[in-house]
């Protein structure tokens, strides 16, 4: 039997994923969106995180393909997870 699994990051990912719900599609929102699609993508549970990505994609009238598109620019720019070290500051998985 199949049972969904607690992922390590999900209290702190569900309240990014609840600020996406009722922000815009800025660059970070997207940067983050995109982050948590890549993350979540194929996870043996959290489906209520997974439907809300799929929710804000809808929201924001894009695709996942799309999506990347735009945050794979952004990412090309540099500088979108900036931290307060200077550095960049990364957290995919």
């Amino acid at each position: 039997m199949n049972k969904d699994q607690q992922h390590p990051l999900y209290n702190r990912d569900r309240s990014i994923v609840d600020s996406l719900l009722a922000g815009e599609a800025t660059e970070y929102n997207l940067a983050e969106l995109a982050r948590l699609r890549i993350r979540y993508h194929g996870f043996p549970g959290a489906r209520d995180i997974q439907s809300d990505l799929d929710k804000i994609l809808q929201q924001w009238d894009l695709t996942e393909a799309e999506l990347f598109e735009k945050t794979r620019a952004i990412h090309a720019v540099g500088g979108i997870y900036k931290s307060r070290s200077k550095k960049e500051e990364q957290d995919w998985k």
